[in-house]
């Protein structure tokens, strides 16, 4: 117990230390904690969708319909109609033949690089891909071989080492930094040398592309083999759960021996009717995304005003670089004085001297509410 104290004595000495938010209103851009209000610059929501009356009311007909839990594992008796009908949905929505769900996108991460690999196959990851698909390798037992990040040249390389096969696997759009995977040379590169390419693509579904279908769209790739996505539910689309859309073939291995999918209890089906209509809402209001793309140029255009350290993202994640853990909470800490909520993003989660303040934005926010956080940055002087 001694040596899990000084851990975490350690962990407050090096500014690392990490605490929850507990949130006293529904998420939102305008959110309560502690007895205060606070403007949100940094949740998922990227669609506004979270707390969408449509939404919830779906959630609520769910509920009376089907109950508050799935009761049993997809295999057993918890696969619904609610369950099937998005899955359908999902698939058609991506373009690809089928759609599986998950409770979590950590989970259909880990299901889909165990399932597809053993210990005598190579997993190539990107080295700033998401933990979920870091711990997949792990897990797996493949032989790991890792790539600086967005260096095709090295990976090629690496593919060619190993013999070709394999799985690549790597973000859709980068969490921490915010820009797209290079998927028209991944998909060439798998192609070439016989490997699959699992993107996740969390941070892309719902917000990138022309009809929000994610970073495949916004890069012309189509959704076909060898290629295999993996998209969650709880962020642009609001509510909770993940799904990967494959060929038949792949989807029905999932089925059949993917552990986190079969001895797992299923998400409540008020969740998959829930998710439905956030969905055609998705689909039905491009305003959302439109909107959300003139924000993130306003703030940009803002933000190199006041000669803030931005990175190469177009996408609603904009993180400004500030380096040390102590710089970033003290920015964070400034900026909820003035009532603006923008977490601390420190090592490990990101690399060393390279902590920020993850700014997101979503649909929900207006041009006011930004300009208003470009005035409080401005305030933070040399701090940011």
């Amino acid at each position: 117990m001694e040596d899990l104290h000084a851990r975490l004595a350690r962990r407050r000495a090096q500014h690392l230390y990490r605490e929850r938010q507990v949130l006293q209103s529904p998420q939102g851009v305008e959110v309560r904690i502690d007895g205060h209000e606070f403007i949100a610059f940094c949740s998922n929501d990227y669609l506004g969708l979270a707390n969408d009356p449509r939404v919830v009311a779906a959630f609520k007909a769910g509920a009376d319909r089907y109950g508050a839990g799935a009761g049993a594992s997809h295999l057993i008796t918890g696969h619904s109609g609610a369950h099937h009908r998005l899955e359908q949905a999902l698939a058609a929505f991506v373009g690809a033949p089928r759609a599986l769900l998950f409770s979590t996108g950590y989970m259909a991460n880990l299901a889909v690089v165990a399932t597809l690999l053993d210990r005598h196959g190579t997993v190539f990851e990107d080295k700033l891909n998401h933990a979920s698909l870091i711990d997949a390798a792990r897990l797996s037992q493949a032989r790991v071989r890792r790539y600086r990040h967005g260096d095709t040249q090295r990976l090629a390389e690496l593919v060619a080492g190993a013999g070709g096969g394999g799985l690549i696997v790597t973000d859709g759009v980068f969490s921490m930094d915010g820009d797209m995977a290079p998927l028209p040379t991944l998909i060439e590169l798998a192609r070439r040398a016989g490997a699959r390419l699992l993107v996740d693509d969390a941070h892309g579904l719902g917000v990138t592309g022309a009809n929000g279908r994610g970073t495949f769209e916004q890069t012309a790739v189509s959704l076909g083999p060898p290629a295999i996505l993996m998209g969650t539910l709880g962020k642009a689309f609001g509510t909770f759960g993940a799904f990967v859309a494959a060929s038949e073939d792949v989807i029905e291995t999932l089925v059949q021996e993917a552990r986190p999918y079969i001895y797992t209890t299923a998400l409540p089906p008020a969740v998959a009717e829930a998710t439905r209509e956030s969905l055609r809402i998705a689909q039905q209001e491009p305003w959302r995304r439109q909107h959300l793309q003139r924000l993130v140029r306003r703030f940009r255009e803002g933000a190199g005003t006041l000669g803030l350290r931005l990175l190469d993202s177009a996408t609603p994640i904009q993180p400004v670089i500030l380096g040390s853990a102590e710089q970033a909470l003290h920015a964070s800490g400034r900026l909820r004085q003035q009532g603006i909520l923008v977490t601390a993003i420190r090592p490990p989660t990101v690399p060393e001297n390279s902590a920020r303040l993850r700014i997101t934005f979503s649909a929900a926010h207006t041009e006011a509410q930004v300009d208003r956080l470009l005035d409080a940055l401005a305030g933070l002087g040399t701090t940011a």
